[in-house]
């Protein structure tokens, strides 16, 4: 007998738990040094006209499959065509590689949130700092046990009781806490004490938000647009068998293209608010030279900045770290939550016994990847010429492999062996207008599957 299905109580629970997932480290975390690295305002306006066109596209694909199979990614694509069955065999696997290296960057995250909050946080600005962490034996994998531990506990709890209620208690925390930083960002200044250059915030987010082309050559164009395409994976949570599981658990009365438009612009909102938050502070006490810090932007770079606004300081690092720890809860509850509903719904077995099971699965990959820094550590050349340990080829094979991989398919799949009719009936199921149907149509089918073959190509080192 089929047990009866979890569903968010409405659209606000589905929005603010989509919305969560989404804004998780891709957001607070990647898109800041990406937009530093890719040179700010380039990269801003590739990601905006990417997120409204090929992110919407995958958006509103997910969570309509999720809805119209009442399946997890493991079986959903079988519902609509057993033969491309294999499409939800790699969503299934895509959440299962990354969700142990999250925890393990949840743990991190972590770990500063702790050094401010007892006061600490003067030692986080000795460049040493973190890579002196990471590289401990123990230390990493216990505060990384104490993340997955909280993230065990609210996907046992369930829909409704675990991620809908701790959704709704974060999420207006978390969005109050990025407009405060941002605001906050905007209005400090600094005078190098070396050259004497004063530097101000506003100054900062004009870098971010104004594009500035000189020098963009076609293969630098190439790998800005490849960045900004990649980060969209992250920041929507797309083809990692989320929005397919929290497509499934929304209730037939939601509409749900209203759904999809208010995750796709919140998402877009606090990713530029991320940004904002980070950028201008940076470049305050650091300089253009300082936005090239890549992902330890946050890990090395922040924490000189708030050392140096004194006791201000250390509660605004109190306030930010806390703000990432709930964005990387967040996502990472959704990435364990794909798994645990793809195995209930493949094998029937209740949530107790699959999220026991994924979180032992989970635990003993994310030990690997702690102790990848220290007694297991080694440097391997990746396809694209960068050197990885254990956690960047987890992440390599997940997000410059693997996703791409199953949008293609997914594209291929719903533009024109199942058709876009069945999704777009799915979207105007409760009054939805859908006016981008013709866009939709166009890009499911032609435009989507050629920007992922580029960026496919781009993983290989291709250009």
């Amino acid at each position: 007998m089929r047990r009866e299905r979890s569903t968010f109580s409405g659209s606000l629970g589905f929005v603010l738990a989509a919305a969560g997932s989404a804004i998780g480290l891709g957001n607070i975390w990647r898109f800041p040094y990406l937009a530093a690295r890719d040179g700010g305002g380039v990269f801003l306006l590739l990601y905006i006209l990417l997120a409204f066109t090929f992110g919407f596209t995958l958006l509103i694909t997910e969570v309509a499959i999720g809805r119209r199979s009442q399946q997890g990614p493991l079986t959903a694509y079988r519902f609509f065509n057993r033969k491309w069955g294999f499409i939800g065999l790699f969503s299934f696997i895509v959440p299962s590689v990354i969700y142990p290296y999250y925890c393990v960057i949840g743990g991190w995250v972590l770990k500063y949130f702790v050094q401010y909050l007892t006061l600490e946080g003067e030692a986080a600005v000795d460049d040493g700092f973190f890579g002196g962490f990471i590289s401990q034996m123990w230390s990493p994998i216990v505060y990384m046990a104490v993340f997955a531990g909280i993230c065990f506990y609210i996907v046992y709890r369930g829909v409704q009781k675990g991620i809908e209620r701790f959704s709704k208690i974060v999420m207006p925390m978390l969005l109050l806490l990025v407009v405060f930083i941002s605001v906050y960002s905007l209005f400090i200044e600094h005078t190098d004490p070396e050259t004497g250059i004063r530097r101000t915030g506003l100054q900062g987010a004009a870098i971010y938000f104004i594009p500035n082309f000189e020098g963009i050559t076609l293969a630098k164009f190439l790998k800005i647009m490849m960045d900004a395409s990649s980060q969209l994976f992250f920041s929507l949570s797309i083809a990692m068998g989320i929005m397919v599981t929290y497509g499934s658990y929304m209730k037939r009365s939601v509409n749900l293209g209203k759904a999809v438009d208010r995750i796709e612009l919140f998402d877009t909102l606090i990713a530029l608010l991320a940004g904002l938050m980070i950028i201008p502070a940076v470049y305050v006490f650091m300089g253009t030279e300082g936005m090239g810090a890549g992902p330890g932007l946050i890990f090395v770079a922040l924490p000189k900045i708030f050392h140096s606004l004194g006791a201000v300081g250390s509660v605004i690092g109190i306030g930010f770290f806390l703000l990432v720890l709930f964005a990387a809860t967040t996502s990472a509850v959704s990435i364990m939550e794909a798994c645990v509903a793809s195995v209930m719904d493949a094998f029937h077995w209740t949530r107790t016994k699959s999220v026991v099971l994924i979180q032992s699965g989970a635990m003993l990959s994310a030990v690997l990847v702690c102790l990848g820094y220290n007694v297991l550590y080694f440097e391997w050349e990746l396809p694209n010429g960068a050197s990885a340990q254990i956690l960047d080829i987890f992440d390599f094979v997940s997000n410059n492999l693997l996703m791409p991989f199953i949008s293609i398919c997914t594209c291929l799949l719903f533009g024109w062996i199942v058709r876009p009719r069945l999704l777009v009936g799915e979207m105007r199921l409760n009054g939805y207008s859908f006016f981008r149907k013709r866009l939709y149509i166009i890009l499911l089918r032609y435009i989507v599957p050629i920007i992922l073959g580029v960026l496919l190509l781009g993983s290989f080192g291709l250009y």
